[in-house]
């Protein structure tokens, strides 16, 4: 349960507002990204931004940031128009963005990430580094986020990196905070503890605009809730006033009557057979088997072991013990490319690391893992393969104005769609699902619920590793728990609850 943020309903919906956005406009080549939207932020507030992927909600917050420069319209900070044509121009005024794809240099120290271009200096005019240690080691302790300002960004972990992109925004002192899903990366625990931070930075009078597209955290921390829909300005309410339902229709303009698809197609054959699988130092003795047609969900917190069970399956990080039968017969798998020739897709944890060729167009990306299919004699078959991407987009309805579109510029659901259809166009037998709706909106995921389950019916199989437990139990036939490398039980669809969960992730009880 999410601890909620706003003991006191705030003094700052009476106060005067901080920033106003008044009839911005911004178009890219072929798209309409806001319409002559609207925004108003108050001090020692939380503004919640809902829409779905592509409503426009991370290009005005880029606007705002000094990134993009709108078309049309106004800001006002503190009563006045500003202009902020770098995002320099809007830090030094007051205005901080934390976006929802890290920004951190990995080969550089936590303080030096932290301080970057705001370094200390001693008398000779060089860094000093003790200055600099001693000022992180303040912010982090007043954090109260446990890490060494000396230790490397690579060596952390995501969740960790989450925190410090956090700590460095608000380095800033400034008055405003964006926060672009910034929960999309941490754990229940974490939450809480950034939920504790923003309630610390309200009472400072600070604005903060708020985007997620989970439900439970706007009605946890937000005072006031804004929805885009398709880049216009939906309405603003207080959010005490809304319900879930109320705040799903005004973001898709339609009600979500059954966001998990109702499944009672039997399951098929065996297909997988795991036993003992093992990566030294990060898991083992995973044994678990695997039906044509079933969905199986793997649960478990950050650190678990959920996503190396599935890099080892596809042949990442290849197993140093234990036996991965497929219809009966042993695999030797070493690589990736001989897991994509038995039939593995494996959909990756993070897209911008180990997903997207943000360089590359949409086209580009989805062709990627069947150009070998459409080669030979050192040419492509070019036409064929637009033709299969171009179906796979409708199928999907990847928004996209054309195919050459750099993929970079998409919305991160519209990505996301598109690294899926880079897969299913392989016909797996087995697709690998590693947080499949990571920011993604609610309609999006209805959309992708329904995939799933289409794919499941038609006897594909699924292994499908989220961090939602609403998700696991909504889509899985069987959910398999994990804790810190150990397999702690596998319930069935029946007696699995959100509780029985949550005690094998833990590490409380076990189920053999």
């Amino acid at each position: 349960m999410l601890a909620q943020a706003t003991a006191a309903q705030p003094a700052g919906l009476e106060q005067p507002y901080l920033l106003e956005i008044a009839h911005i406009s911004k178009g890219f080549p072929g798209v309409v990204a806001l319409d002559d939207v609207q925004l108003r932020v108050r001090p020692g507030s939380v503004l919640a931004l809902m829409g779905e992927n592509g409503a426009g909600k991370s290009t005005l917050m880029k606007i705002i940031a000094g990134i993009y420069q709108p078309d049309a319209g106004e800001i006002r900070l503190r009563g006045k128009p500003v202009v902020f044509d770098t995002p320099l121009a809007a830090l030094q005024s007051g205005i901080a963005m934390i976006h929802q794809e890290l920004n951190l240099m990995p080969h550089m120290s936590i303080a030096e990430n932290i301080w970057i271009g705001r370094e200390q200096l001693n008398g000779l005019r060089l860094v000093n580094h003790r200055a600099m240690h001693r000022c992180t080691a303040e912010l982090l302790a007043r954090l109260r986020i446990n890490l060494d300002p000396e230790e490397l960004v690579g060596s952390l972990s995501i969740a960790e990196r989450q925190m410090v992109e956090i700590a460095k925004a608000v380095s800033y002192d400034s008055d405003v905070l964006i926060m672009d899903e910034p929960t999309s990366a941490i754990t229940d625990k974490e939450v809480a503890h950034l939920f504790s931070i923003i309630a610390d930075l309200k009472a400072q009078g600070k604005g903060i605009i708020y985007i997620t597209h989970k439900m439970n955290e706007v009605f946890a921390i937000a005072d006031e809730v804004a929805v885009f829909r398709d880049g216009a300005y939906i309405g603003l309410q207080r959010a005490d006033s809304m319900d879930s339902d109320s705040l799903i229709s005004m973001m898709v303009g339609r009600e979500l009557s059954q966001l998990f698809p109702v499944r009672d197609k039997p399951v098929g054959e065996l297909l997988l057979s795991v036993r003992d699988l093992r990566l030294e130092g990060v898991f083992e003795g995973v044994s678990f088997d695997l039906h044509a047609g079933e969905i199986l969900g793997i649960a478990g917190l950050m650190g678990s072991g959920r996503t190396n069970v599935a890099e080892t399956l596809f042949g990442i990080t290849p197993s140093d013990g234990g036996e991965i039968r497929l219809d009966g017969q042993v695999l030797r798998i070493s690589d990736p490319h001989l897991a994509i020739k038995q039939g593995f897709a494996l959909l990756t944890e993070d897209r911008k690391l180990s997903g997207l060729f943000p360089c590359l167009s949409v086209l580009e990306n989805m062709e990627m893992a069947v150009l070998p299919h459409y080669s030979g004699n050192g040419f492509i078959q070019q036409k064929a393969l637009r033709a299969l991407c171009e179906d796979m987009c409708q199928k999907l309805r990847v928004k996209t104005p054309s195919l050459e579109q750099c993929i970079d510029t998409l919305s991160g659901g519209n990505q996301q769609k598109a690294l899926l259809a880079r897969w299913l166009m392989t016909n797996p037998r087995l697709l690998i699902l590693d947080e499949p709706t990571r920011g993604i909106d609610v309609g999006a995921k209805a959309e992708i619920y329904r995939l799933i389950a289409l794919l499941a019916s038609e006897g594909m199989a699924v292994i499908m590793i989220s961090s939602e437990l609403p998700e696991v139990l909504g889509m899985s036939d069987r959910v398999m728990v994990m804790h810190e490398g150990e397999l702690m039980g596998t319930l069935d669809r029946a007696e699995a609850t959100q509780e029985k969960v949550m005690q094998l992730a833990s590490g409380m009880t076990a189920v053999h």
